[in-house]
């Protein structure tokens, strides 16, 4: 019998003239393992809020349909009713933190349902322990890497002990060993627990091994409902990027310039006096792509604010050539503008034109007029690339640029960065497939922040 259900379930946001989910049915077993998977802005997001009661409840919107979870009808039961059966892990996890230390982070849900107080501090102890952050306990929530404050709220996540678990792109800023052991938890707690998990992905391989069940969403519809065996075999068909470890993207020989961006020896620290950089350095030269990779918490995005101007060094030398501009992890907390197109614009003078084909180049052709918040996630993160690549800057930093994107849009992604040979591209992933992809030279920063060259 299955906890969740969805029957004849469509929705449209208030600002949205189309439907982001069409007649989607789809229930959901207890024990039970389920990844969703669709390109950007094909629904994934909406059906995991729908399950969560966020859909029409926090959204608004029009609603048609049921949506049932464990007995209740979200219609006349809302998130705070589900509270405690239902947790969910956001794909913008600096929008769901409260508190300003982990500790306290991690226990606000298990207060918010009642949990007794003697009890509190262990219980998010133990679920900071399972994500393997028990040491981030004391932390600042301001000072943790993308990576780090994903894993803290998956902890405030399963210390609630839900029999749903919605999972949406959870481990888009994980590098790969903690993207494998939250993957593994998650199948963990459905074989020991009977708990429910219903995730949704862009790095399918890993997902793929180990779900039960694939649904596949294309603009809203569910065009795929079944075992992962046949899952494989009908992506292989119909949707082979899914299943496939991308291709040539068409540039073969690259020639690189004169350094557009050199660090020497640069070292930093955060207010909790944490030396995240130490001693690094790094040379960037026009024409070339260059990934930097590394555990969560090693340095990388404080590494790359350095090379943009963002942050400057407590020792060691910048030296930089021409304008920089970087994509941040969470491009929506920047959101200027009214209009996708005068949101591009801002960087370029107000140049509309500019904008609207810059746009075109990331994909967005069309979306002009859209307003940026009623992007789905890929489509605000393309959005956001466009924004930096209109100014036409001599270094271009991308901080986690596949976060929320399909695989089809990756690989045009890389097809864009290598056409352009006269700037330097720092690109910080966890993202491993798209760093071979796109770039001429892997750097990796160690644990122990020390540079290995690939």
């Amino acid at each position: 019998m299955a906890l969740a259900r969805a029957e004849n379930l469509s929705f449209a946001y208030p600002a949205s003239t189309a439907p982001a989910i069409r007649d989607v049915s789809a229930g959901l077993a207890p024990g039970q393992v389920t990844l969703v998977l669709g390109r950007s802005g094909s629904g994934k997001s909406t059906l995991l809020r729908a399950f969560a009661g966020l859909v029409p409840h926090f959204h608004g919107g029009r609603f048609s349909g049921r949506v049932e979870v464990a007995g209740l009808d979200t219609r006349r039961h809302g998130p705070a009713r589900l509270a405690g059966t239902v947790a969910t892990l956001f794909q913008d996890p600096e929008g769901q933190v409260v508190f300003t230390r982990v500790l306290n982070e991690v226990a606000f849900g298990l207060e918010n349902v009642g949990t007794p107080p003697q009890e509190i501090e262990a219980r998010a102890l133990e679920a900071l322990e399972s994500v393997g952050a028990e040491h981030l306990s004391g932390r600042l929530v301001t000072e943790l890497s993308g990576g780090e404050l994903q894993r803290v709220c998956l902890a405030a996540t399963l210390a609630l002990e839900p029999r749903l678990l919605l999972l949406d792109e959870p481990t888009s800023q994980l590098d790969p060993e903690a993207a494998e052991a939250l993957l593994e938890l998650a199948v963990r707690l459905a074989r020991d627990r009977g708990t429910t998990v219903l995730l949704s992905e862009q790095r399918p391989a890993l997902p793929l091994t180990l779900c039960d069940r694939v649904l596949f969403l294309e603009d809203g519809h569910l065009e795929f409902d079944g075992p992962v065996d046949q899952a494989r075999a009908w992506l292989e068909e119909h949707q082979s990027s899914f299943v496939s470890a991308g291709g040539d993207v068409g540039v073969h020989l690259r020639h690189f310039g004169e350094v557009a961006c050199r660090l020497d020896r640069v070292s930093y620290a955060y207010q909790d006096h944490l030396l995240v950089v130490d001693g690094a350095s790094l040379e960037l030269r026009r024409g070339e792509i260059v990934a930097l990779v590394g555990r969560n918490g090693s340095g990388k995005t404080t590494l790359a604010k350095i090379a943009a101007g963002l942050l400057e060094p407590l020792s060691g030398r910048v030296e930089r050539r021409g304008r920089a501009t970087y994509l941040s992890q969470d491009p929506g907390r920047y959101v200027l503008r009214e209009r996708a197109d005068e949101e591009v614009a801002v960087g370029v003078g107000g140049d509309l034109a500019a904008a609207s084909r810059t746009l075109a180049a990331v994909g967005l052709a069309g979306y002009e007029s859209r307003h940026p918040r009623d992007l789905s996630s890929g489509e605000r993160e393309r959005l956001a690339l466009a924004a930096v690549l209109a100014p036409d800057p001599d270094l271009l930093v991308l901080d986690e640029p596949t976060r929320g994107v399909d695989p089809e849009r990756k690989h045009e992604l890389a097809a864009l960065l290598k056409a352009n040979t006269e700037r330097a591209t720092l690109v910080v992933t966890h993202d491993r497939a798209f760093a071979r992809a796109v770039a001429d030279r892997i750097v990796s920063l160690a644990p122990d922040r020390e540079f290995v060259h690939a």
